[in-house]
């Protein structure tokens, strides 16, 4: 059964990690359901916020190819509720 997840992500250093997070992010796109970035330049990082809808094994699955990239941090929230 599929579920509604939010993966929150920090980019600690966006010019060394962000073309491999975005190359990551396609390879799952199927999932991918909302996307939105928040920029901090003056201080160096970016904040990332995915929703995703899949199986559990999706979900962890794209956490944990983004979790592996340098200088990204990563946490999942996923729904209790199941979807048809």
């Amino acid at each position: 059964m599929k579920k509604v997840a939010v993966i929150s992500a920090i980019l600690e250093e966006p010019k060394i990690c962000q073309q491999p997070f975005n190359e990551t992010v396609s390879r799952f796109s199927h999932l991918v359901r909302g996307r939105m970035g928040i920029p901090f330049e003056d201080h160096g990082i970016a904040v990332v916020s995915i929703v995703v809808v899949g199986n559990l094994d999706e979900i962890n699955s794209f956490t944990g190819k983004l979790g592996n990239i340098a200088h990204v941090s990563v946490k999942t929230s996923i729904s209790k509720k199941e979807l048809d």
